[in-house]
């Protein structure tokens, strides 16, 4: 008979409520009856084939959150081919074998090490094995099996947010949605209650409900009113297990704030208001303030005023201040105490957004009445006119009244007033005026010609109290009369020539006025009557305020006549008419054929004639030839050099540095004393030098007296030594003068200070037998001497 070798998986039937066994055809809450088999074939990933007396299993389910001190127990692994005698080994691998699982290798005994969390690993899969421990060859196919963790309710259901916040506006009906509040549960939703979440509210009511299943929040209350209240906190619990006892539960916070709407009217806290103006408000200034209130916020309590009825209705005017909500009252016109003391007035306050929701509340405005008491204030004068215009002719007499300006005290006493100019505004004092009646009069002669017109300014003051006054302006125009005669419109100086015709035309006058006419200037002109007989010229009127001047005889010698003088007389056509007599110069003159001016016998007359442009052009090349000489001149005797003494590139020469330091003068005797070039033995011994400040002061050093047949390059190279050794001596660009050549020298003293004053005097032959040093110098003087012989 085939046998099948089995490999049995054994479950402790002792422990129901540890772990649990389900086979492939159905499962059961408990083990069944006959001996529970897993069998195997070579191939572990055919399908299982049932045996006899055996159960094919697959999956197995064990508790979480196992509480108890000892290994958790899952199963047993058994093999048929296990006789007992410790040849076999079982072994077990996946999902936390040897960690999370282990497994008794002699036995097969299955247990868990850790507590098990589903919400962590709902499901292992593992696999087990039965093999040889000699040869470690599997006796039986690996077998692959699930553990799945069973769930208990050890998790709490959790809400989204831990604070939720809401709003629904005031006066919300019954059901109202709030909001929605939403809770998890990590535990399993497909076994058993552990995840069935229930909503409850703990806090709120009656204000609020929520539903058990949705978590929705809405209103439970009718006309929830903002200004009784503003604020809800509503507290919402989770509890799962369907909400028996028991569950989990979990609670968030709701925080619920009711929004306003417009359900209140404004009111006013008085019906009657009073103010106090003075007469003397100006336009546009406030009065006083009223304020009606609101329960309401933001828009829904914006008001707008209005004054609906009262006799000051066209006197004063309302605002609305938007930052406090307050009614400005404002003066609309001028009021004054005289004419009206009292003024009623009745102001409405009207919501400007209604909400018609609320219409049935009543009317959303109220009103109230305002009373302003209008107060005496001492007013100054008043003028008439706000303004006043004169006119005066310029030739009236002194202290002639021109005009009168009226003012009065408006207040009730009426108190008098005088009147004055304002000096600032007449500073000539040409007009004054009567302080008593304001009759305004000529103190100065009038020119319209100088000024036309006079802007003045009158002050009216209360007699009484003269810090009450007031000022208009008058504007006095100065009237024309024909006081002025016309005259030339310019100083005319012309020329006749000496070949000129008859009847030619020579010059061309005109005139003006300074007085002004209406109707246009009208002159006429003519020659005085004294010359008008023994005149050489005639002058024709032209009717257009204009006159000609033309030649009554053929040619004018002007070396019997070079100078006419034609005077001419201008008539104006005013009354009263006035005329002048002005004076026409009129020069004879040499011209050529065409009539231009050559020359004339005085001297030269301003007309356009003059120098020709060739003339000028001459004039001023010549102007810039002589410039540039100048010019050429400076530069090159700037450019002259004196030719050097000593030409030869074999001269070897000391380089002399020049500071540009001036001395002190011929004053100065302090400085430098000459005789030490001289003789080394003149030296003072308490001199110090003044050209610099020595850091440390020394004590001046006498210098060695130079023996008299010291050789000229021994006294330098002492001095040189002298100079270097020495700290008060100059720094190293300083110039060290070496005058003294030494006593018995054949060259004697090269210094020109004792030199002879003149060159004749002098015998340079000597310089040929200083050597080669001074043979350039030799020839240089010798070529002198040459030159003077020759």
């Amino acid at each position: 008979m085939r046998t099948y070798h089995c490999f049995w998986l054994l479950f402790w039937a002792g422990q129901p409520h540890q772990s649990f066994l389900t086979p492939l055809s159905k499962r059961t809450s408990g083990f069944p009856e006959k001996e529970k088999v897993l069998v195997l074939s070579g191939n572990s990933r055919q399908d299982l084939h049932r045996s006899k007396r055996s159960w094919m299993w697959n999956q197995f389910f064990l508790l979480e959150e196992y509480t108890g001190t000892d290994y958790q127990y899952v199963g047993k692994l058994h093999s048929d081919q296990d006789k007992g005698d410790g040849s076999l080994k079982y072994i077990l691998s996946g999902d936390g074998a040897g960690d999370l699982f282990i497994i008794n290798e002699n036995t097969g005994d299955i247990q868990a090490t850790k507590r098990l969390d589903r919400e962590e690993k709902p499901v292992y899969i593992l696999r087990a094995q039965a093999i040889n421990r000699r040869t470690g060859r599997p006796v039986e196919p690996e077998s692959e099996f699930i553990i799945k963790i069973h769930d208990i309710n050890d998790n709490e259901p959790m809400f989204t947010k831990d604070v939720y916040n809401a709003s629904i506006p005031e006066m919300s009906d019954v059901g109202t949605f709030v909001v929605q509040v939403t809770a998890t549960d990590a535990d399993d939703p497909t076994y058993g209650n552990s995840a069935k979440v229930v909503y409850s509210i703990l806090q709120g009511q009656p204000y609020f409900s929520v539903e058990s299943e949705t978590g929705i929040i809405k209103t439970a209350l009718l006309n929830m009113d903002r200004e009784n209240r503003e604020q809800y906190q509503v507290v919402i619990q989770a509890k799962d297990m369907g909400g028996q006892m028991g569950g989990l539960s979990g609670t968030t916070t709701v925080n619920i704030t009711l929004t306003d709407v417009n359900d209140n009217p404004p009111r006013f806290p008085q019906s009657t208001y009073q103010f106090r103006a003075p007469e003397s408000t100006p336009l546009d200034s406030p009065v006083g303030r009223i304020k009606a209130n609101d329960a309401d916020v933001d828009e829904n309590a914006e008001i707008e005023y209005s004054i609906t009825e009262g006799d000051g209705y066209d006197m004063f005017g309302i605002t609305t201040d938007k930052d406090t909500q307050e009614g400005i009252i404002t003066v609309k016109k001028a009021l004054d105490f005289e004419n009206k003391n009292l003024y009623i007035l009745k102001v409405e306050a009207t919501n400007t957004h209604v909400d018609p929701r609320f219409l049935y509340l009543g009317p959303f405005k109220d009103s109230a009445t305002v009373r302003i008491q209008v107060e005496d204030v001492d007013e100054p004068p008043m003028f008439s006119r706000p303004a006043y215009i004169m006119e005066v002719k310029e030739d009236v007499p002194l202290n002639t009244v021109i005009g009168t300006v009226t003012a009065q005290d408006p207040d009730a006493a009426r108190n008098p007033v005088k009147y004055s100019v304002d000096r600032h505004t007449d500073m000539d004092r040409v007009f004054n005026i009567n302080s008593g009646n304001g009759s305004i009069f000529t103190s100065k002669p009038l020119d319209r010609e100088t000024l036309l017109w006079h802007n003045i300014t009158v002050i009216a003051a209360e007699i009484n109290n003269p810090k009450q006054s007031s000022r208009v302006p008058v504007f006095i125009k100065v009237l024309d009369v024909n006081d002025n005669a016309p005259e030339f419109a310019m100083f005319y100086e012309t020329f006749v020539c000496e070949n000129a015709k008859a009847e030619q035309l020579i010059q061309t006058l005109s005139a003006v006025d300074k007085d002004d006419s209406h109707n246009g200037h009208q002159f006429s002109f003519s020659i005085a009557p004294e010359a008008a007989s023994s005149s050489n010229f005639t002058l024709q009127n032209n009717r257009d305020n204009t006159a000609g001047i033309f030649t009554r005889k053929t040619r004018y010698n002007r070396h019997e006549t070079s100078t006419y003088f034609l005077p001419v007389v201008i008539s104006d056509n005013d009354y009263p008419i006035q005329s002048s007599t002005e004076t026409v110069t009129i020069r004879v003159c040499a011209c050529d054929h065409r009539g231009k001016m050559l020359s004339c016998n005085a001297e030269a007359l301003i007309h356009p004639t003059g120098l020709s442009t060739g003339a000028l052009i001459a004039i001023l090349l010549c102007i810039i030839i002589l410039l540039v000489t100048v010019v050429l001149f400076a530069a090159l005797r700037r450019q002259r050099k004196k030719e050097p003494l000593i030409i030869s590139k074999e001269d070897i020469r000391d380089n002399i540095v020049s500071y540009n330091d001036e001395g002190g003068g011929e004053e100065d005797t302090q400085a430098f004393d000459i005789g030490t070039l001289r003789n080394p033995e003149a030296i003072d011994d308490n001199k110090l030098r003044r050209d610099i400040v020595p850091e440390t002061l020394f004590m001046p050093r006498r210098t060695a007296t130079a023996r008299d047949n010291t050789d000229v390059r021994d006294f330098i190279n002492q001095r040189l030594k002298e100079n270097d050794t020495d700290p008060t001596a100059p720094p190293y660009d300083s110039l060290a003068t070496y005058a003294y050549e030494g006593n018995g020298s054949v060259a004697e003293s090269l210094s020109s200070l004792e030199s002879v004053t003149t060159d004749g005097d002098q015998d340079y032959d000597y310089l040929s037998d200083w050597g080669p040093r001074f043979k350039k110098l030799a020839d240089m003087y010798g070529s002198m001497d040459s030159d003077k012989d020759s």
